[in-house]
């Protein structure tokens, strides 16, 4: 059983490769026709009633004690058909059904009438979705990943989504686009390193850019002036990468380095304590920076591995480098966040911790590397 759409897809597709002298295939260009009567439709000026022609009479009772009925369609000179119901009957189940479906059925003569008027034809031409993946850089602390306005004011000078989606966009000549990321730092953290995998969904490309022109749109994004956001490994792709994107974020490792301050100097002690903790689990009650707009709960994560180095010349300043289970808050890690976090770094040094700046290092995933 097929639908009357893939009927007339496969009844009208050989004659059209003939007329037009062209061989037909799958693509993301989408046509839609949509047909509508100038005028009502007329209704055949004969019908016949719902009751005309049906008879019943009681023919006695059942075995059960319950009555029996034989209902007739009487024609009317354009045939006849008699429809029993009783004991005779396959399943009295089925005969119900049947006379229900035949009391509400509106019975009309055939064949309709021929309209001769002309319909109203609306045709709409768009493509589906296209897809550009890649890893973006940003080397800005005042740079966020979406468009961030508060109360008609903008948060920071520039936004990711907006530098690389509106570079892609005109490449296409697209309607509108949509971006998405594996995750999101904050405002004030650097993302460096391999970069993290972003998705740019276009929507109704009217263009198909070639892999040269995609080439030139990633150096000319490479080299803005200000050098706010930097893409790697751009390209076209297909749909199936936002479910891979999707499954790897859940399943990602990340790499940080955090610059730290703590309340007294720094000891050989300490380096060895911290680097001595693999694959620490820790809990995280959420931040109270995020609480106006997440739900207040306890998370387990995990701190799979930390290394300190030492600032020459600063005995109360160190680099912590640490790779640590997709969705830590890392800020909280150090300073844990009125106890809410635990073990943190300052309940694991026994003093006062602060993070001063962040960066992400690296986004452990498969999707978007360079081949």
């Amino acid at each position: 059983m097929i639908s009357t759409k893939d009927a007339l897809k496969f009844a009208i597709v050989n004659p059209l490769e003939t007329i037009l002298d062209v061989k037909s295939g799958p693509s993301s260009v989408r046509v839609r026709l949509t047909y509508t009567e100038t005028k009502p439709s007329i209704k055949p000026s004969k019908s016949v009633d719902r009751n005309e022609g049906l008879k019943r009479r009681k023919t006695g009772i059942d075995k059960n004690g319950l009555d029996t009925v034989h209902v007739e369609l009487v024609g009317n000179g354009t045939g006849c058909c008699n429809l029993s119901l009783g004991q005779g009957s396959p399943s009295s189940e089925e005969s119900s059904t049947g006379l229900a479906e035949l009391e509400s059925s509106e019975c009309s003569n055939f064949p309709l009438k021929r309209v001769n008027e002309p319909c109203h034809l609306v045709f709409v031409y768009y493509r589906a979705p296209m897809y550009f993946g890649g890893r973006y850089l940003k080397f800005s602390r005042n740079v966020s990943q979406t468009r961030w306005i508060i109360d008609d004011e903008r948060m920071g000078e520039a936004s990711i989504e907006e530098i690389i989606g509106g570079n892609i966009l005109p490449m296409c000549q697209g309607e509108s686009y949509k971006f998405h990321a594996a995750g999101r730092e904050d405002i004030d953290v650097r993302m460096l390193g391999s970069g993290r995998p972003f998705l740019v969904e276009v929507q109704n490309a009217r263009k198909v850019p070639s892999e040269a022109l995609i080439k030139e749109i990633e150096t000319r994004m490479n080299n803005l002036e200000g050098k706010l956001v930097g893409v790697k490994n751009l390209s076209l792709v297909t749909s199936h990468s936002w479910d891979l994107m999707r499954e790897g974020e859940a399943e990602k490792q990340k790499q940080y380095c955090a610059l730290v301050w703590i309340s007294r100097p720094l000891e050989d002690e300490d380096l060895q304590c911290i680097a001595s903790h693999k694959d620490l689990q820790i809990l995280q009650r959420t931040p109270v920076r995020v609480l106006h707009r997440r739900s207040p709960l306890e998370r387990g994560k995990m701190i799979h591995w930390m290394k300190t180095e030492q600032i020459t010349g600063s005995s109360q300043y160190f680099l912590l480098h640490l790779c640590t289970q997709a969705g830590t808050y890392i800020k909280e890690f150090v300073h844990g966040d009125l106890g809410r976090t635990h073990p943190s770094i300052g309940s694991i040094l026994r003093c006062r911790a602060e993070i001063l700046q962040l960066d992400v290092t690296d986004v452990k995933m498969d999707c978007f590397l360079a081949e």
